[in-house]
């Protein structure tokens, strides 16, 4: 049975799909905020166990938020992708307490690769900026044969 999903229907039922298996964004605490094709904004709050010895929110779990939202962003389409390459830069520092939220758009996509742009905020304050290099592999969130976009 084929069942006709708008873009955006699509985009959510690929995020739902992939959260179920995300055992890393949900044990952080992450949330899904917004899912629309090849965009995607999650928050997490920086807790204690986040901080470090400077004790500011560790750079390795503001990359994750933002990878996180680049992955969410770049599996919107019902194809299968993975991080091929990733870079961030760190702006200013999150602290205990801040919530973060990660904002990702879709850049570019053709063929097999595509390149988003991420930006971690807290509040109006611009913590980072990441990019994201997606490459497609085989497989689908769900099945195609189920799945028709309008």
């Amino acid at each position: 049975m084929n069942v006709a999903l708008s873009p955006d229907d699509l985009a959510r039922a690929c995020a739902d799909a992939m959260w179920k298996e995300d055992d890393a964004s949900q044990g952080l605490g992450m949330k899904i905020v917004e899912i629309r094709p090849g965009q995607a904004v999650m928050s997490m709050t920086v807790l204690p166990h986040m901080v470090n010895g400077q004790r500011i929110a560790h750079g390795g779990f503001i990359f994750l938020l933002a990878d996180s939202t680049f992955a969410f962003a770049c599996n919107s389409h019902n194809q299968r992708a993975v991080a091929a390459q990733c870079d961030i830069t760190f702006i200013r520092p999150g602290k205990l307490g801040d919530v973060l939220v990660a904002t990702a758009r879709e850049i570019s996509r053709s063929g097999r690769s595509g390149i988003y742009d991420v930006r971690v905020t807290s509040g109006d304050v611009v913590i980072a900026e990441f990019r994201g290099h997606s490459r497609t592999i085989a497989g689908t969130w769900l099945p195609a044969a189920d799945v028709e976009t309008r």
